[in-house]
């Protein structure tokens, strides 16, 4: 069977509010913040099981999210070890018969940038989120990538950055998609890390 490795992205250090995020929407054992993480998506989406059972079995990481859609599935492991966390990794791919660089690279689709938000519709994106809420007046980044797990990482390196609020992430799909809100400079600031780190990620050509 031939294994598309889409995404394959480690996060040393979960920072706090993608962490009560995840919190929020995971289905399986939740992670805490400073953890590390690691979270995989393939297709066909049903070996996802296969590479669940063997990370399992020969690292003491946790599954925080397991989830077969049509297209892909998606793995999320974390730990407050970053060795078990990177072995996890190590034997997903020695079982896959792939290296970390077979995987996709990430490409931004959109990213929009709206400032002085009107107030009806900071009430339509706090109706939607699940993470923090945005105020009328602040400013909103939407952005969309490609593979969809990248999502996590765009948020994680986001909040390091800038002081941004979490509203949403979506990173299973088509699309992964990120909303921040905060002020406009921290904004600006948030998407340039974004951009930065995900220019970073090495990987097969994505057009």
């Amino acid at each position: 069977m031939s294994i598309d490795l889409r995404t394959f992205t480690y996060i040393d250090i979960l920072q706090q509010q993608l962490a009560g995020f995840l919190q929020t929407v995971a289905p399986g054992f939740l992670p805490l913040p400073n953890q590390a993480l690691l979270f995989v998506e393939i297709s066909p989406g049903i070996t996802i099981n296969q590479i669940t059972d063997v990370a399992l079995k020969r690292s003491s990481a946790i599954p925080g999210m397991q989830i077969v859609e049509r297209a892909s599935g998606v793995l999320e492991l974390h730990s407050f070890d970053q060795g078990q966390i990177r072995a996890a990794g190590e034997v997903i791919l020695e079982y896959l018969g792939l290296e970390e660089t077979d995987r996709l690279t990430p490409r931004i689709v959109s990213s929009q940038v709206i400032t002085g938000l009107a107030g009806h519709q900071s009430s339509l994106i706090n109706r939607m989120r699940h993470g923090n809420m945005i105020l009328e007046g602040q400013t909103m980044l939407t952005l969309e990538v490609h593979p969809a797990g990248y999502a996590l990482i765009a948020a994680n390196e986001a909040e390091k950055a800038a002081n941004v609020s979490l509203l949403e992430v979506m990173s299973f799909g088509a699309f992964g998609r990120l909303w921040l809100g905060g002020g406009e400079a921290d904004i600006d600031e948030a998407l340039k890390a974004i951009e930065l780190a995900l220019s970073e990620i090495k990987g097969r050509p994505n057009n």
